[in-house]
């Protein structure tokens, strides 16, 4: 089995109340198992507009494969009345789910990159990350630890705050 981890966000509707609900669902899911999920934070929007986000990190075990994934997850995003407008970047969203990572593999199929690529550059993604796997967790040569200060350093206008425990 393999070890996925996914980023999960929103900010429209009641971001937390969704981000609860599909946690829920995933962990009820025959095709995840040990679903360990981070606290969830209230985050700046980060080339994106609206109000702010709730992001957490999800990781579970799968047997499926990642584009399998990829598309449980596209579905799960449709749901919950994911729309993606004709040629906005990053619009607010009812759901954002993203695969960051599957166990070691590495992908450049622009259908699903592996490791997420713009994962080092947010906090949003970084943070939750490091609840579940400490800041001493390598992610392409550096911790976790290091590429929060960095992002901390680059980007001071990315805001990170505790919301709620999963």
């Amino acid at each position: 089995m393999a070890l996925v981890t996914i980023a999960l966000g929103a900010n429209l509707g009641e971001p937390l109340a969704t981000l609860r609900k599909v946690v829920t669902e995933l962990k009820n899911s025959p095709d995840f198992t040990d679903v360990k999920v981070s606290s969830f934070y209230d985050t700046s929007p980060v080339e994106s507009s609206g109000p702010d986000y709730v992001n957490a990190v999800l990781q579970a075990r799968t047997d499926l494969e990642p584009k399998e994934v990829l598309h449980r997850l596209q579905a799960l995003e449709n749901r919950y009345g994911r729309v993606r407008p004709a040629g906005v970047v990053n619009a607010p969203r009812t759901l954002d789910l993203d695969v960051l990572l599957y166990d070691d593999l590495t992908s450049d199929d622009p259908e699903l990159l592996i490791p997420h690529p713009r994962m080092t550059g947010r906090l949003f993604v970084l943070v939750p990350l490091a609840d579940l796997t400490g800041e001493d967790f390598v992610l392409e040569g550096r911790t976790l630890g290091e590429w929060i200060a960095a992002v901390r350093r680059k980007d001071p206008s990315q805001s990170i705050a505790f919301l709620a425990k999963s």
